[in-house]
């Protein structure tokens, strides 16, 4: 079954490569010429970020990119508002409430896929794995994905966690048919795990330290990355017509909050305290325990360029996800990144 996916995953990522080496990068060339007026007689050129999931460790890096002058060196002033997932977020986006916002990048690559949402590209990685995990406690036993057979596993319903179980489930070597997904809201899937209501969750392994918090044990963490390598997680994406209209801004943008990024994964307590002065309901201890597990998976390989997004690997996950019947054939990766605004180097 392994072999068979990876097969078809391969044999659509030629299908993908080839579209997508057909397609012109004139405009993008064309665009990234253009002259940007942000700042330049002295004032700020407001515009609206929306964050992954409300106030987070995750998404501290846009609170520290304000604080720390990032985004006003970069002619930007920036209405930072608190986020609510993939297809909140992208409604903002389509209804040209929002310039740009942060999400996880796998579950907007299928609502594009699916034509729900098209007129956003992707601009910065933030993290170059995805983050969808299976989370158990030890007293469970569960210490390998195909432990989950017959067992109730816990997602956020409609999520791109509960998305992607059944391609991760077969790669894995287990039958998903087996397990019993139960959708419930995000913010009870803890409580869910440590009153023993479900098994394991599908969730987001940056939430491991609240799952602790919660039930008072071991947590155990089985990545999907470990067979989905080449899925990213969260992106920022910004409007088509705002790129096309002002692609030095955006460029300018993009390098202000990998600054943050960089500074808030460096200095997990002071980004934490930033964020909470910002955000009063924001918890330190918690956004501390994010910033400091996320670090590992925001550095792209080889060295290059904080907030890269490699081609070839984004083409690979159109390819993951066509094969395992997540969205159909057609997107290429030009129709969901812009990729000239952070080169590899």
């Amino acid at each position: 079954m392994i072999r068979r996916s990876r097969v078809l995953a391969a044999t659509l990522l030629a299908a993908v490569l080839v579209s997508a080496s057909a397609c012109s990068s004139s405009d993008d060339d064309k665009g990234s010429t253009s002259n940007s007026n942000a700042g330049s007689s002295g004032e700020l050129k407001k515009v609206t970020y929306v964050t992954a999931f409300g106030a987070v460790g995750r998404d501290s890096f846009a609170w520290v990119a304000k604080e720390k002058g990032f985004f006003k060196d970069a002619g930007l002033d920036v209405t930072i508002q608190k986020g609510a997932g993939n297809a909140p977020n992208l409604g903002l986006i389509k209804g040209k409430q929002a310039e740009f916002a942060a999400l996880d990048f796998t579950g907007a690559e299928i609502q594009a896929g699916k034509g729900a949402f098209t007129n956003w590209r992707a601009i910065a990685a933030i993290h170059q794995q995805t983050l969808v995990s299976i989370m158990t406690t030890a007293d469970t036993g569960i210490t390998k994905p195909t432990d989950l057979s017959g067992k109730t596993v816990g997602t956020a319903a409609g999520s791109v966690s509960e998305l992607l179980f059944p391609a991760y489930a077969k790669l894995a070597g287990l039958d998903p048919k087996t397990v019993k997904i139960q959708g419930a809201q995000p913010t009870a899937l803890n409580a869910l795990m440590a009153q023993r209501k479900v098994d394991g969750l599908s969730t987001f392994l940056l939430s491991k330290k609240a799952l602790e918090t919660a039930s008072k044990k071991q947590v155990v963490v089985l990545p999907y990355s470990q067979y989905l390598s080449d899925l990213f997680g969260n992106a920022i994406i910004a409007r088509d017509d705002v790129i096309s209209s002002d692609k030095e801004m955006v460029r300018k943008f993009a390098e202000a909050a990998m600054k943050g990024l960089q500074y808030a994964v460096d200095h997990p307590e002071e980004a934490a305290e930033i964020m909470h002065k910002a955000e009063p309901t924001a918890a330190v201890p918690a956004a501390v325990g994010e910033l400091n597990a996320m670090k590992p998976y925001v550095s792209p390989p080889n060295g290059a360029t904080l907030g890269h997004l490699d081609q070839e690997r984004v083409a690979r996950s159109i390819a993951i996800l066509q094969g395992n019947g997540l969205m159909p054939a057609g997107l290429t990766p030009d129709k969901v990144v812009d990729f000239s605004f952070i080169p590899a180097s």
